[in-house]
């Protein structure tokens, strides 16, 4: 079996976007608006988290490929109730960069509740009202080059 042999694919400019959203408590959601988290700012946080878990997909999925990303970027959008994550990688490679989108979400929004856990814990420390939910590739695209 192994890792599937790419070798005789075009390198090719390829681009990927992946979102989630992680539901809170409307008191964490204003004590991030207000910078007053004890671990300091999540979303910042987060986004470097993100960056750094999709140029690691490669050590944590087994059949992912080492690809070198020209890009990641994470953006945040903040609601009452909740977070929503949303990456976008690009690369010039012969596999899609969908994992590293995808990888990247779930970190962004794994740091974000990491974060903010002590204030999401109930009496007994169970997290009654979060949720990391959502979490797709919104769209996934490659550049083929036009031939002469």
């Amino acid at each position: 079996m192994g890792m599937v042999d790419i070798t005789k694919k075009e390198i090719i400019r390829r681009r990927a976007e992946a979102m989630g959203k992680i539901t809170l408590s409307p008191n964490t959601i204003r004590l991030i608006r207000s910078g007053a988290i004890k671990k300091g700012d999540p979303l910042i946080v987060a986004e470097i988290s993100a960056i750094n878990a999709s140029k690691q997909v490669h050590l944590l999925i087994p059949h992912c490929h080492q690809i070198p990303l020209d890009m990641v970027r994470v953006d945040f959008e903040v609601a009452d109730d909740s977070i929503q994550a949303k990456c976008i990688v690009k690369a010039q490679a012969r596999t899609g960069v969908e994992m590293e989108a995808l990888v990247a979400v779930s970190i962004a929004l794994n740091t974000i509740w990491d974060m903010v856990k002590y204030l999401e814990k109930d009496l007994q420390g169970q997290y009654p009202g979060t949720r990391i939910t959502d979490i797709i590739v919104i769209k996934k695209e490659k550049y083929i080059p036009k031939q002469p």
